[in-house]
C-alpha cells in the first residue's frame, strides 16, 4: 500500500477519534472567557478533524505527484470524505450545534453526486473536481470548525460566524450539486 492510501486510511480511522472526543461526555476542564465557554474535548475534536480534513489534498497531492493513483485510492479518498464530513454533521446535529436540514442538503448531496460519479465510471469517464466543489468542501470545513469551537473567536465580538457559514455551505453545496449535474446531464439517461 502507498503513501497516499495510508494517509487516506488514516484520515478514516481519525473518524470514530474525532466522535468519542465529541460525543463521550467526560471532563478535561474547560476554556473560558467572560461568557464564552470551550472545553478541552472540543479543542481536540477540531485539532484532529483540522489534521483530517488537511490530509485530504495531501492524499491526492502526493499520489498525482508520485504517480501512485491507485483503484484502491480512487475508491477510499471519497470515501474517507464524506465519512468524515457526514460523521461530524450527524455529531454537530446530535448536539444541538447544526441544523439538521443543513446537514441533510450537505450528505445528500454528497450521496447524489456520489452516484453520478458511479454512473460516470461506468461510462468510462471521470468527474473532476470543479470550482465549486472545491469552495463547498472549504466552506464546509470552516463551518464544521467554527461550529466545534463555539464559533470562537467571533463569538467573543458577538458576530454569528458559524450561522452565517452553515447557510453559506448549504447554499454552496447545493450550487455546487446542481452544477456538476448541469455540466454532466450527459450521463444521466432519459429514457
Amino acid at each position: 500500500m502507498n503513501l497516499a492510501n495510508k494517509i487516506t486510511l488514516a484520515r478514516i480511522f481519525l473518524v470514530p477519534v474525532i466522535l468519542f472526543f465529541l460525543l463521550i461526555r467526560f471532563d478535561l476542564g474547560m476554556v473560558r472567557f467572560e461568557d464564552f465557554e470551550l472545553t478541552y474535548t472540543q479543542i481536540i475534536a477540531a485539532l484532529i478533524f483540522i489534521i483530517a480534513a488537511s490530509t485530504d489534498g495531501l492524499d491526492g497531492y502526493l499520489a498525482r505527484k508520485n504517480k501512485m493513483v491507485t483503484n484502491l485510492g480512487k475508491l477510499l479518498d471519497p470515501l474517507a470524505d464524506k465519512l468524515l464530513v457526514a460523521a461530524v454533521l450527524i455529531s454537530l446535529v446530535q448536539m444541538d450545534k447544526l441544523s439538521a436540514f443543513i446537514a441533510i442538503v450537505i450528505i445528500s448531496r454528497e450521496f447524489a453526486v456520489t452516484g453520478l460519479r458511479q454512473v460516470a465510471l461506468l461510462e468510462g469517464a471521470v468527474l473532476a473536481a470543479s470550482t465549486w466543489g472545491k469552495w463547498k468542501t472549504g466552506v464546509q470545513i470552516a463551518m464544521i470548525i467554527a461550529l466545534l469551537l463555539n464559533n470562537f473567536p467571533f463569538a467573543l465580538v458577538d458576530i454569528r460566524m458559524d450561522l452565517i457559514l452553515s447557510w453559506a455551505a448549504a447554499l454552496i453545496t447545493i450550487w455546487s450539486g446542481i452544477d456538476y449535474f448541469v455540466k454532466n446531464r450527459n450521463l444521466i439517461p432519459v429514457e
